[in-house]
């Protein structure tokens, strides 16, 4: 049996903006699953639907055999949820927060310390101070320790590590390493493109509607074009001239670089591209092949498919 069952899930505010599509996928036990995808895809919305928050226009989800929708009191008793902001009471302190949690759900730190220990070492040290005064890598960790008081057997996280310092964003997703060792699926969104190679698989969304789910892995190897990146000294004239360019490849800026993907033989293609360059008199460092990244793969969807 699937943990999660969603099929054809659709969701509108104010019968305009349509912020889920017939959304249709399944998350298995045990599985970290990410849903993947820039702001305002929508992934906050039908997060809001997983937990029972929002109703959905139309279509059905099951929740370990269970119906978020008629048996939604029974659904919220075997959910955690971790919310894209921090929505704990900041004048208790950490531990006074923990504490209300675990009496909300009749539960206690005790009973439940083999789950939240890995997160307990690191804000135990500050258990005294006010939830409010912590800094954000903290506050999520206190956030995860709550949703997790009562041994959910599936846990949300809405992009949980947005604003948070890279260092605190590794030691976050060491714990979900942890904490899937006790059978609790976990289900995520980020826009952070590098997070989705930490899921067994992931979901794409883009303007409401799924556009790939696989594992990264195989995302990766299903890459079509053949990628390449440089540096350019003026990368706005390089963009603009781009737009001229007669090969078949999907480009864009990456940092200070330029990601360029070709879709023709590429002994051809290369050289082409080398005298468009100097026919423009854009400077360039060497142009060199590169392996795509879970980024490169969103993007070429994005752009090639999901967009024709």
């Amino acid at each position: 049996m699937s943990a999660i069952c969603i099929e054809n899930v659709s969701k509108s505010y104010g019968g305009k903006v349509k912020a889920v599509r017939d959304v249709t996928f399944s998350v298995e036990e045990g599985e970290v699953f990410g849903l993947v995808g820039p702001d305002g895809a929508g992934k906050s919305t039908l997060f809001n639907i997983l937990t029972t928050l929002l109703l959905p226009d139309s279509g059905n989800i099951k929740m370990l055999g269970m119906d978020v929708i008629d048996d939604y009191k029974a659904v919220r008793q075997i959910i955690g949820y971790l919310p894209g902001t921090f929505s704990l009471y900041p004048d208790l302190s950490v531990q006074e927060n923990l504490d209300f949690f675990a009496v909300m759900y009749k539960s206690s730190i005790a009973e439940n310390m083999s789950i939240i220990e890995p997160i307990w070492k690191q804000i135990s040290p500050f258990k005294d101070r006010k939830a409010g005064k912590l800094s954000g890598g903290m506050k999520q960790k206190l956030a995860l320790c709550c949703a997790l008081i009562h041994c959910p057997k599936v846990l949300f996280l809405d992009e949980p590590t947005t604003g948070v310092d890279p260092v605190s964003r590794k030691e976050f997703w060491d714990i979900l390493k942890s904490i899937r060792k006790h059978g609790i699926t976990v289900v995520v969104s980020t826009p952070y493109m590098d997070e989705a190679t930490r899921c067994d698989r992931i979901a794409m969304i883009q303007e409401g509607k799924i556009i790939g789910i696989n594992t990264p892995a195989t995302f990766i190897e299903n890459f079509k074009g053949k990628l390449y990146t440089f540096k350019s000294e003026d990368i706005f004239s390089l963009l603009n001239a781009m737009e001229s360019c007669p090969l078949d490849c999907n480009y864009y800026p990456y940092g200070e670089h330029c990601h360029i993907a070709f879709y023709d033989d590429i002994a051809t293609a290369l050289p082409q591209f080398e005298k468009f360059l100097s026919d423009n008199n854009l400077q360039h460092d060497e142009i060199r092949a590169i392996a795509p990244s879970v980024e490169d793969c969103f993007i070429e969807i994005v752009q090639r498919d999901f967009s024709h």
